[in-house]
């Protein structure tokens, strides 16, 4: 699996399992895998769906800061990596 770097964790809502990510490069789809990784934090989630402003988008590029459920726990300053087969 290839990974390339796209964005940063800017907040992490805990009671709704929420991370607000930067994308800072490339371009991310509902569909593709994420790899979040910190500190304390390195799990591989499937993007299931994406908001920008409470509104739901099919994707995102750079320059734009979007809200995703995710699984398990994530922390502010993490690097989020979006993972391809190959």
């Amino acid at each position: 699996m290839a990974e390339e770097k796209i964005g940063e964790v800017t907040h992490y809502f805990g009671k709704i399992g929420v991370v607000a990510v930067a994308i800072t490069a490339g371009e991310l789809k509902v569909g593709d895998s994420v790899r979040i990784k910190g500190k304390a934090t390195d799990f591989v989630h499937r993007v299931d769906s994406m908001e920008i402003e409470h509104a739901a988008v099919p994707a995102a590029k750079a320059g734009e800061s979007v809200g995703m459920k995710v699984a398990e726990r994530a922390r502010p300053g993490d690097q989020v990596f979006k993972v391809t087969e190959g």
